[in-house]
């Protein structure tokens, strides 16, 4: 009886050691648990309501410069009819002040735009992605002309070719 007793007694203390170290683990594992959702919703959710509060104040709408009309002929074969590129330009820069600064400076843009446009050929404005070209190669030449002012691009308000 007295082995059968200690073999009990050697069982019965292992079992209630297994049953204790299962609720440790489970306490553990359950802090583990609301720990993690606790640290999310700190992270995650409330740190969404500071954010929009810091967000930098929006920028300012861009300025622009109106380019005078111009007119120009464009190069064809001889014998063809004479065909004509007008256009309207709005350049358009990042402030107020660089306006000031530019339009002093607009007839030597309006030359260069001048020289350049001469030099064009019908096909050379096709479609949409002539005009970009276009468009891409003016405010190249803008951007020389009137250094360190940067302009943004240039805008089209109306293009004809007759």
């Amino acid at each position: 009886m007295a082995d059968e007793d200690k073999t009990e007694g050697g069982e019965g203390a292992a079992a209630p050691k297994k049953g204790k170290l299962k609720l440790i683990i489970a306490v553990v594992g359950f802090l583990v648990v609301v720990g993690g959702g606790a640290a999310g919703w700190f992270f995650f959710m409330r740190g969404h309501g500071e954010e929009q509060h810091a967000e930098a104040p929006p920028p300012k709408p861009p300025s622009f410069v109106d380019v005078p009309d111009m007119l120009v002929n464009l190069v064809g074969a001889p014998g063809e009819r004479v065909q004509y590129l007008k256009l309207k330009l709005v350049l358009e820069v990042k402030e107020e002040k660089q306006v000031e600064a530019i339009k002093p400076a607009l007839p030597r843009v309006t030359d260069l735009f001048q020289t350049y446009m001469r030099e064009l050929r019908p096909s050379d404005l096709n479609g949409s992605a002539g005009l970009f070209r276009l468009k891409e190669e003016l405010t190249k030449r803008v951007n020389l002309a009137l250094a360190p002012n940067q302009v943004n691009a240039v805008l089209f308000k109306e293009v004809v070719i007759q």
